[in-house]
């Protein structure tokens, strides 16, 4: 029984939390994407699951690409149907060169416009898809995860990243394939019609390289900056959501304020340089294509002049100027966008890539009827690897016995629990239920062995009727309102106006913290598991509820294996052992007499909460 804890242990606040869940530091500096090429190619690969509408689409964009590249042609050859020799117009030609640009315009729009609605169709799939994943992927992920990250945010990962990387799906996909083939045969034609002209377009290319560059190498780290503040902002105004009667309780408004204005700012400082790079690009593109422009209508004018070259070949190559940079344009202006998108898919694919809880073992079993033996051997533990938390426990519990653990806040009663419940796993040692090791037993079949009441009680958006049923999906409803009245809420719920149909929710003030943690209670009475743990189980109710409340436990404990937390001396008085646990290991154990007459540590306990003794105790 020689069990030993570290000194250093935080109290972990419910179960399945550990101690400084604060998340990780929302002032760390931010620093450019790791890997963007490998993040697009896991874009590129979940988007291909649709390979089939993408197919179709591709299709479409060509015949865009390829109507986009004809249109200057036959702009050209309509101008040359001015003779100005003879001032003679070849006046079907004209007509028939009219209505084809008509046409290949009409046929572009209507293309460009079914490509589009495909692209949206699809990118909302992803964006369904991928959310769907990441949500399952979270509700694999081990508790320690969520105890060093801020929830807003994770929050922001689901919602505002996702949302980015759906932008870039839909509005740049076919747009970079169809820049892509409108360059190539934007080229093929123009060296068919006249090299030297080719030539001066050519020259956008390197100064577009350039641009890019530049701006690249500027704009990537603010928008990963950006990002990662949003997150930080969602956490904080979580944050002071859920906890705004403690900050007004004491006085801490504008320290709030102050911390989301630090937030803000560094979101603002962030975003505004994003922006100011990424804006750069069009008016510098625009000054590049201009500038090519002009050179095209000097060549091409000196050109027509001395070597003759037809006047409808030269409004060709302007056109093909504009055209060739569009598509350099287009990627340029969807350079916020990639930007922002690769920043958010990253920490999309953080979360995605996360260790998960560890496996079921190959041979685990499924426990059918568990009787609730429970046995710790050498149990060794620690948060972070390095400072010990639990050394060596040792210990055993019969089926049906009650087992009290107490001591200081921090000592390391609600860290039994967790691995107990194998929200997190032992370092070493080995923990037993009904002499089967809980690692070889499956996660699933081992969390039913279990009824748990948290102190600090978690109740789900929906029905009083639904959180009671919680633990219990198919129960009836009389069964529900029989664990109620079990647990003393029945009063209480029947009183309302709309009774067990009244809505509740986490995060939601209609029912007081007591009333609260009856309906936790009724809800591990309908759970009717063969193992009950109670972590401060009655730390928000009034005296006589308590009684009462007490009365329903010893009903309910009867017969099952029970771990009680807890620092009323009412509340576990009556146990059948009693574990004193303090300066890293079980000070002390045995029953209520057994302590009191060793006038140990539990003695001192009683003797700091009463103040005297009274008769019996």
């Amino acid at each position: 029984m020689a069990q030993q804890f570290s000194k250093q242990e935080v109290k972990m606040p419910s179960i399945g939390r550990r101690p400084g869940g604060g998340g990780r530091n929302r002032f760390a500096p931010t620093a450019k994407p790791k890997n963007a090429k490998g993040t697009l190619m896991r874009i590129i690969k979940i988007y291909m699951r649709w390979a089939k509408t993408i197919f179709v689409a591709m299709i479409f964009t060509v015949f865009s690409s390829v109507i986009s590249v004809s249109i200057p042609y036959f702009i050209g050859k309509t101008f040359n149907t001015f003779k100005i020799a003879t001032r003679t117009v070849e006046t079907k030609m004209l007509i028939w060169f009219l209505l084809i640009i008509v046409v290949l315009y009409v046929s572009n729009w209507i293309i460009s416009s079914i490509n589009g609605v495909i692209m949206l169709k699809v990118s909302q799939k992803l964006v369904f898809a991928l959310r769907t994943e990441l949500f399952k992927k979270m509700e694999k992920l081990p508790l320690e995860f969520y105890d060093t990250r801020s929830h807003g945010d994770i929050m922001s990962r689901i919602t505002n990243d996702v949302d980015n990387i759906s932008s870039t799906i839909a509005q740049t996909t076919t747009q970079l394939i169809s820049s892509v083939l409108t360059l190539v045969g934007s080229f093929v034609v123009m060296i068919t019609l006249n090299v030297p002209l080719t030539l001066v377009v050519l020259l956008c290319i390197p100064l577009v390289m350039l641009l890019t560059h530049i701006i690249a190498s500027r704009s990537r780290a603010y928008f990963l900056a950006q990002q990662q503040s949003l997150g930080s902002l969602n956490g904080v105004i979580e944050e002071n959501i859920l906890g705004l009667k403690m900050v007004k309780a004491f006085g801490k408004q504008q320290d709030v304020i102050r911390q989301f204005e630090e937030i803000n700012e560094k979101l603002y400082e962030s975003s505004s340089k994003a922006q100011i790079w990424s804006g750069y690009m069009m008016p510098l593109m625009n000054v590049i294509n201009n500038f090519i422009f002009a050179v095209v209508a000097i060549v091409g004018g000196v050109l027509s002049v001395e070597y003759g070259l037809a006047i409808g070949t030269v409004v060709s190559f302007m056109s093909y100027s504009k055209q060739f940079s569009q598509p350099l344009n287009s990627i340029a202006g969807m350079f916020n966008t990639i930007q922002a998108a690769l920043a958010g898919a990253e920490r999309v694919f953080e979360i995605i890539d996360s260790k998960e809880e560890t496996a079921d073992a190959l041979n685990a079993i499924d426990i059918e009827h568990p009787n609730g033996n429970v046995t710790f051997e050498n149990v060794c533990f620690s948060y972070d690897k390095s400072t010990p938390i639990l050394k060596n426990i040792s210990f055993n519990v019969k089926a049906g016995e009650v087992v009290a653990l107490v001591g200081e806040t921090g000592a390391g009663k609600t860290t039994i629990v967790n691995l107990l419940t194998r929200f997190y796993d032992a370092d070493s040692g080995r923990i037993l239920i009904d002499n089967e090791s809980i690692k070889n037993i499956k996660r699933n079949s081992l969390r039913k062995c279990f009824s748990v009441v948290l102190q600090d009680t978690c109740l789900f958006t929906g029905t009083i009727m639904d959180n009671i049923r919680y633990s219990q999906k198919d129960a009836t409803d009389e069964q529900v309102i029989k664990a109620a009245k079990i647990a003393h809420a029945h009063d209480f719920i029947d009183k309302l106006p709309k009774g067990y149909h009244t809505m509740v929710s986490g995060a939601t003030d209609n029912l007081s913290q007591g009333q609260r943690q009856l309906i936790a209670i009724a809800r591990a009475v309908l759970c009717d598991s063969a193992i009950l743990i109670l972590d401060e189980a009655t730390s928000s109710v009034d005296t006589k509820t308590e009684k009462d409340i007490q009365h329903a436990l010893l009903r309910l404990m009867k017969n099952r294996t029970s771990f009680l937390i807890a620092h009323r001396l009412s509340t576990i008085r009556d146990a059948d052992h009693i574990m004193v646990i303090g300066d890293g290991k079980i000070l002390e154990s045995g029953n209520h007499k057994s302590l009191m007459d060793k006038k140990g540590q539990y003695y001192k306990m009683v003797i700091s909460q009463m103040g005297k003794l009274p008769d019996g105790i």
